[in-house]
């Protein structure tokens, strides 16, 4: 199991996200901490938005690159996770793609 003062935003884990229903992103896939550190370091659920290697060029999907591959972070289907669903730490996102896509939050959820 993953330590809670081991996650950090930015960070990309494999995340268990089923079960699921309807529209849902499925699977077990990569997703990027996007929860402040601030959070992470006490709780034992994270936000996460899904990283995926097909999609649209819509404006809340962020063009990234992950281990060689191209794809999006898919910040409309951002999920709380509980800890147990973190299965293993790949990685860190680029610090651009995490920039924009903290951007694009914030944008989001703007009044």
């Amino acid at each position: 199991m993953v330590k809670v003062t081991d996650v950090r935003r930015g960070q990309v884990y494999l995340v268990s996200l089923n079960p699921t229903q309807g529209r849902e992103i499925k699977k077990t896939r990569p997703c990027v901490i996007v929860s402040p550190d601030e959070l992470n370091a006490y709780m034992q659920t994270y936000i996460v938005a899904p990283l995926t290697t097909g999609s649209h060029g819509y404006p809340f999907r962020i063009p990234c690159q992950f281990q060689g591959k191209s794809g999006h972070v898919v910040l409309d289907q951002i999920r709380t996770v509980d800890r147990a669903r973190l299965v293993k730490r790949l990685g860190r996102l680029s610090s651009q793609a995490l920039d924009k896509s903290l951007s694009v939050l914030g944008e989001m959820f703007a009044s």
